[in-house]
């Protein structure tokens, strides 16, 4: 990293710092500021600051608000690196991580568990499943209608998504009852039962960062070109492929825990593309961990603007990630 993009990177981990300590604090039964660092360190041995926290402020902390904290950085760093990989294996700033069907797939996933009476448990697995097989669905039917092209496979997604979507909208139009229910998942929400959730996405979380993370030098060339970075020794398709495989493995892993989050994806990556440079090596990295500050200040918004009510993060992530979807349309055209 140069200087500026050291300096964008540390400003950007600053950034997540203080989002995750609002996020902790803020909240109808409201925390000191200095709660999460004060009651660790009165946790070391022979440290003593002040009068701690009550039994019921640390069931708060870190019970309900740590989990459901740390969860959004994780969601929220996930969308962000897949969506700027997909931007970055099809040259296209308008790609997001829900582009090869794996939103379409994990919604109906999502309805048929819901419909089906599954459980909570159950749940997050169908979404997994859905997204899985929605994506796989796409890559079959892009392979058949001309290979592993990005044309074919974006053309693909569209028609597997739409079939999909369409399949889950008769699904929930014979079953009203759970109308209510399926929207509240499809509009997205971080509500957490404890760690469990954290437990289950960080393996995938961390996987498939890693993977595309390690591919941004490569991410870097093709951005000349798939016809010239294959003149240069890149094995274009086999990239294209891994990034791709690792940002919707990750992607239909949060997304079964959260619901279908919009706008993370195109927002975070393009606005540091415009902030920090259009290098992969950085804009993998901060988009990371500013997409976790930012679901995370999202999350907040959320469970505080209507208090005692609680919107779900989908429509505050659309609120912020509409407007600047149609500067980054206008701004295409001239960017790439």
């Amino acid at each position: 990293m140069t200087g500026s993009q050291r300096r964008w990177f540390l400003a950007s981990l600053g950034l997540l710092a203080v989002t995750l300590l609002v996020g902790v604090t803020v909240g109808p039964a409201g925390l000191p500021w200095h709660a999460p660092v004060t009651d660790l360190l009165n946790r070391l041995p022979g440290v003593q600051i002040g009068d701690g926290l009550t039994d019921q402020q640390q069931a708060i902390l870190w019970q309900l608000r740590m989990p459901r904290v740390v969860l959004g950085a994780l969601v929220g760093g996930m969308l962000a690196v897949a969506g700027a990989g997909y931007q970055g294996v099809f040259r296209n700033p308008l790609a997001d991580p829900y582009l090869l069907g794996v939103a379409a797939g994990a919604g109906l996933g999502a309805t048929l568990a819901i419909v089906g009476g599954a459980g909570v448990t159950v749940l997050p697995f169908a979404a997994f499943a859905g997204g899985v097989a929605g994506v796989g669905a796409t890559y079959a039917l892009g392979r058949t209608a001309g290979g592993r092209g990005t044309h074919s496979m974006i053309l693909a997604g569209v028609a597997v998504a739409a079939f999909l979507t369409a399949v889950q909208t008769y699904v929930q139009q014979q079953n009203t009852d759970v109308l209510r229910e399926v929207y509240g998942w499809i509009l997205g929400r971080l509500l957490t039962a404890g760690w469990s959730e954290v437990v289950t996405v960080l393996p995938y979380v961390a996987l498939s960062t890693a993977v595309i993370v390690l591919h941004r030098r490569l991410l870097d060339v093709l951005s000349v070109g798939s016809a010239e970075a294959g003149t240069l020794g890149v094995r274009v398709a086999r990239v294209r492929l891994i990034v791709v495989l690792a940002a919707t493995l990750g992607t239909a892993a949060v997304v079964s825990v959260s619901g279908l989050i919009g706008f993370v994806g195109i927002v975070v990556p393009h606005l540091v593309r415009m902030l920090a440079g259009t290098s992969y090596r950085v804009i993998l990295v901060v988009s990371f961990v500013a997409g976790g500050a930012f679901l995370v200040m999202a999350d907040m918004l959320a469970r505080t603007i209507a208090a005692p009510a609680e919107l779900p993060v989908g429509v505050v992530t659309a609120f912020v990630g509409a407007p600047f979807f149609v500067l980054v349309l206008r701004r295409s055209r001239r960017a790439w």
